[in-house]
Parts: C-alpha cells; sequence; structure tokens
C-alpha cells in the first residue's frame, strides 16, 4: 500500500471513497459521450481509440473498487489518495491525445487537489497536489497538438472549453465545500450534545456518591427508630389507631431499609453476574404494587396496549427508579388515579405515565430533564434529569407531553435489545 507514513483508518474515508466511485462512472460516461461525438458534432480530431481506451481502462479499475467499497466498513487516507493519483492520471492521458496544456480541460486537475485537501492529512494533499503539478508541467512539454487550420475557430472553441472548465470546477469545488460545510457543523453539533451528555453523567455520578454516602449515614437513625416503634408496640396501654400507626411507621421504616440495601444491586454488579428476566407487564405491575406501598394514599391503572405475551427484559435497577421518579411526580401533580400504559413491539418497548394535573410548565418541556430544575416544595428538582439519564444509558428516550385534552403524559421509549 503506498504511503504507509500516514495510515489512519475511518468510516468517513469510506464515504468520501463511495462517493468518488460513484461520481468517477458518471465522469466516465460523459467523457466517452464526447470523445466520441466531437469529431462529428465539432469537426474535432481526435486520436477517438487511444483516447476511449484510456476511458475504459479506468472503468476497469474502478470496477473492483466499487465491489469492494459495498462491503467495506472502514477505509484509509492512503486509499482515498490513491484513487485520487488514478483520476489524475487518467485525466492527464486523456488531454496527452488532445492537444496537452493547451486543452482547457487541463484545469480539471484541480478538482483532485480540492478533494484531497478538504479530506485528506497534510501529507496526502502534498503527494496529490505534486502530482497534478507535476502533470500539468509535463503536459506543457509533451502532448499531441490537435489540427485545426481555422484560427479563428480553433479559439473559440478554446474559449468555450475555458468556460466549461471553469462551470465544471465551480459546481465540483461549490459543492464539495457545501459538503464539507455540513459536516463540520454537524459533528461539531454531535460533539457538543456529546459534551453536555458527559457533563450530565458526571453529575449524576456525583449524585450517585452523595447518595451513596446519605444511605450509608441513614442506616444507623433507621435501626434506631424501628428499635424505638418496636419497643412502642410492645405497650399494652395503646389504642387501636395507635397501633395502627406504630404498624404503619414500621412499615415504612422496613422499607426505608430496603432502599438502602438495594444501593449495591442498582450499582449494577448483581445485575451484570445474575440477571434477572421477567416479563415486562409482570414486572411493570409489580413495580407498581411496590410504589403503593411506599404512597398508599396514591392509585394508579395499568393498561395493556399490545396483544399477546409479553417480552421478557433484563430487570435493570436503573430504568426501576426512572420509572418511580414519574409516578411520583405525576402523583404529586394530581390526587387523581394513575393512567399507565404499556405497549410493545417487535424491537421497542413504550410506557406512558399520564396525570390529571396542570400539564407540564413550560420551563420544563424546554428543558425536558436535561439539566436539574430549581427546588420546589415537593422536590429537589433533580428527578427528571436523573430519570432521563437513566433512559439514555439504556438506549432509549424519555419525551413530556401536555396532551390537547389536559394533564401531563411521560413516555418512556426503549429498545428491546437493550433490556
Amino acid at each position: 500500500m503506498p504511503f504507509s507514513f500516514c495510515i489512519v483508518d475511518s468510516a468517513e474515508y469510506l464515504d468520501h471513497l463511495r462517493r468518488l466511485a460513484i461520481g468517477r462512472w458518471l465522469v466516465l460516461s460523459l467523457t466517452a459521450l464526447l470523445v466520441m461525438a466531437a469529431p462529428a458534432v465539432l469537426d474535432l480530431p481526435l486520436p477517438q481509440w487511444p483516447m476511449l481506451g484510456i476511458i475504459g481502462a479506468t472503468a476497469l479499475l474502478n470496477l473492483p473498487v466499487h465491489w469492494h467499497l459495498r462491503k467495506a466498513r472502514t477505509a484509509s487516507a492512503n486509499e482515498l489518495s490513491s484513487q485520487l493519483l488514478i483520476d489524475i492520471a487518467a485525466l492527464s492521458a486523456l488531454v496527452f491525445f488532445s492537444g496537452g496544456a493547451t486543452n482547457p480541460l487541463v484545469s480539471l486537475l484541480l478538482p483532485p487537489v480540492a478533494i484531497a485537501a478538504l479530506t485528506l492529512p497534510r501529507c496526502h494533499v502534498l503527494v496529490v497536489g505534486s502530482a497534478a503539478i507535476a502533470a500539468y508541467s509535463l503536459l506543457m512539454v509533451f502532448y499531441l497538438p490537435l489540427s485545426i487550420a481555422d484560427a479563428s475557430r480553433a479559439t473559440q472553441l478554446h474559449l468555450s472549453g475555458m468556460w466549461l472548465t471553469f462551470t465544471v470546477s465551480a459546481v465540483m469545488i461549490g459543492w464539495l465545500i457545501l459538503h464539507m460545510t455540513q459536516m463540520i457543523r454537524s459533528r461539531d453539533a454531535e460533539l457538543a450534545e456529546a459534551r453536555e451528555q458527559a457533563l450530565r453523567d458526571e453529575r449524576v455520578m456525583a449524585m450517585g456518591t452523595l447518595a451513596a454516602g446519605a444511605a450509608h449515614e441513614l442506616g444507623t437513625p433507621l435501626a434506631t427508630m424501628a428499635l424505638a416503634a418496636g419497643e412502642m408496640a410492645r405497650d399494652t396501654h395503646l389504642t387501636a389507631e395507635q397501633r395502627a400507626d406504630i404498624a404503619l411507621i414500621r412499615q415504612q421504616i422496613g422499607i426505608c431499609k430496603e432502599i438502602i440495601t438495594g444501593l449495591s444491586r442498582r450499582g449494577g454488579s448483581e445485575r451484570l453476574e445474575n440477571p434477572l428476566k421477567q416479563p415486562v407487564d409482570r414486572w411493570l405491575d409489580g413495580l407498581r404494587l411496590h410504589w403503593h406501598a411506599v404512597r398508599p394514599q396514591a392509585a394508579s391503572r395499568l393498561i395493556r396496549c399490545s396483544d399477546g405475551p409479553a417480552p421478557e427484559m433484563i430487570i435493570d435497577p436503573r430504568l426501576e427508579q426512572a420509572v418511580l421518579n414519574l409516578l411520583n411526580n405525576g402523583a404529586n401533580a394530581s390526587n387523581a388515579p394513575l393512567e399507565i400504559r404499556l405497549a410493545w413491539g417487535s424491537t421497542q418497548l413504550d410506557i406512558e405515565i399520564r396525570d390529571a394535573g396542570p400539564g407540564f410548565p413550560e420551563s420544563v418541556l424546554a428543558v425536558s430533564g436535561r439539566s436539574a430544575m430549581p427546588a420546589h416544595e415537593k422536590g429537589s428538582g433533580v428527578g427528571l434529569m436523573l430519570t432521563r439519564s437513566a433512559i439514555e444509558q439504556l438506549g432509549g428516550r424519555l419525551r413530556l407531553l401536555n396532551p390537547d385534552d389536559g394533564g401531563a403524559l411521560a413516555r418512556i421509549e426503549l429498545p428491546l435489545v437493550s433490556t
């Protein structure tokens, strides 16, 4: 492989090579038509057979390239620069048989240099540019002149050729620059989104560290509260209502202990070593009942929107916490029962949680969980951000909507492959 001193494999080079191979078919077809039609239409003597032979040889070289690129996943800068050198060689050979540097089409040696400058590293640009300059220089000395007796007609043909060359070069270079500018803008947008996602993940990790420390610290006071509640329950002078209240307190303390002891599982090690799979409808219903145990005053109903057996999924604690956050938000927004809809297809799982509240504020819809909201009387303002981060880590998407008939709708869209 030539130019091994600057090897860089990339899918981007593969895209450029594919466009170059496809464009070469078009250029070769137009050139062949021009060579065959010029003697009759323009009364221009051309050595047709040598020129058609050059076009045919270039087409034969393009066949294996086109076939290889259909199956390739990456390409290197060396491959792209080699193909540009082939184009320069083929065009130089055609110009050699049609007047050399006096042929205005010799300026078409410039677009390959422009392509190299926009797509290749510096070392390859130097090689391609030097090859184009060398070819142009040699064609000033070595070429087969065209015999045109009428000087004024020769001048007119030359000017027409210059116009054609300028038009083709302007279109090609303009298209290349526009395409590369769009690619740069798209890449900048992707990099900005990646940086924003990294910042969100960093904040989530910091919150996770703080949560782990808080859970460790909460173990002792919870144990003390459980002990005190147990001692109170032994009091024989308590009324039935007081015993019911103490039983509720002990139940809530037990739930808090389960949450704290489950933090290690939420770290992911248990999920990776012993993954638990469960039908998605059974999992969601169990999670809903667990949530009712924590918030007995809340109400909800689960609606299956798909027929047939539900697909199985790996129970991921991050998804569980995301659903619980949305259920808590819905219960905080309205006292009416929440409507939980579950649907699945061959590739996607959808979970919708809808409340009968006033809907999401415009500030929440604008942020959509990308950053924390200011703290309020019902929460710290970070629930949606944590939910969105967890869902995106699983390859899904969180959508927040205000339906036309009122309320607020949070939709989790997850690929079934990731679950």
